[in-house]
């Protein structure tokens, strides 16, 4: 697959997914995001907005098998990578595994489960494996987990572990439609019987991995990586900022440049496409001070103050 028909096939999947949900186009890209960047996905909003509609009909058209993990307070860790279950007719134990053997897995209100819980997708997440009593089982290929969240204040929820929040590759929210919005989600919702809409498949799975392809084509010039650098290193210099971005997070921001790249169907990255993943890929690595927080100053504003006061590089178009 080329650049030009990753960016048809992109535009196929967002106009599949916005057929059935009632999002900002934009919101649909950033998901998409994920998948081009081989990365996972965390999806904070209120109850009730689409998230988890989103997640499943974004797996729908991209033709991948989807397993949903709904957190809740007593969701045990081999409740998600599965365990080893006693074999009656042959006598011996065998491997049964859980809903985390998905290649898109939804991790719904995955800040409803306690931190232990919530810890055994760590190794999933990054080494696309998982370990049960000593013995490693490969997770398929591609394999993307989109985790919806609600906010931190709601009663019931626990705040995610800031190693786990490291390891999603963006952050976003829907959002509450407009008005037009709700109207036409009301319409949508007259003209089926079926409570839920589905989506059919546009991409399959060999297709998308050769969409995961693209990207390690675009080219990034030295002058946008120092410009990355900068931004990233920013954020640990700034005196609201107890913890700054990890290096993990550098290499997110370089892979997820690339990926808007390709959604525009270029063949090289810009300092325009890092400043339109950079809040969604930096602002929810940050730990803020106590005396920030106390003040109201929130993440996603140090990273649009980052963005004004870092110099912009000048790339030539190729």
């Amino acid at each position: 697959m080329d650049r030009r028909q990753a960016r048809e096939a992109t535009d196929r999947v967002v106009d599949a997914v916005t057929s059935a949900v009632v999002a900002e186009r934009r919101f649909v890209e950033t998901v998409l995001l994920g998948v081009l960047s081989r990365g996972h996905v965390l999806l904070e909003d209120a109850p009730g907005t689409g998230k988890t509609l989103t997640a499943r009909c974004v797996a729908a058209a991209l033709g991948l098998s989807f397993s949903r993990i709904q957190f809740t307070p007593d969701l045990l860790p081999a409740d998600v990578t599965g365990s080893h279950v006693f074999d009656e007719a042959d006598r011996e134990f065998e491997f049964r595994p859980g809903p985390v053997f998905g290649n898109l897995v939804l991790a719904d209100e995955i800040n409803r489960a306690p931190p232990k819980t919530q810890s055994a997708l760590l190794e999933a997440m990054e080494e696309h494996q998982v370990t049960v009593d000593g013995e490693t089982h490969a997770l398929p290929a591609p394999f993307l987990v989109i985790a919806t969240q609600n906010p931190v204040e709601h009663e019931g929820t626990f705040g995610l572990p800031a190693a786990q929040v490291d390891r999603f590759a963006v952050k976003t929210r829907m959002g509450y439609p407009d008005v037009d919005g709700e109207r036409e989600l009301l319409r949508r919702r007259a003209s089926r019987e079926t409570r839920s809409p589905s989506v059919a498949p546009v991409l399959d799975l060999e297709a998308v991995r050769s969409l995961q392809r693209v990207p390690e084509t675009v080219r990034v010039d030295p002058d946008v990586i120092d410009y990355q650098v900068d931004l990233v290193r920013g954020t640990r210099e700034d005196p609201r900022v107890e913890l700054g971005v990890s290096p993990r997070g550098t290499q997110r921001l370089f892979e997820v440049s690339r990926a808007r790249a390709t959604l525009e169907g270029r063949d090289y990255v810009t300092p325009d496409h890092v400043k339109a993943v950079a809040p969604v890929v930096l602002a929810h690595r940050l730990v803020l001070t106590p005396a920030a927080q106390i003040d109201g100053v929130d993440a996603a504003t140090v990273v649009r103050e980052l963005l004004r006061r870092t110099p912009v590089p000048t790339v030539e178009g190729a």
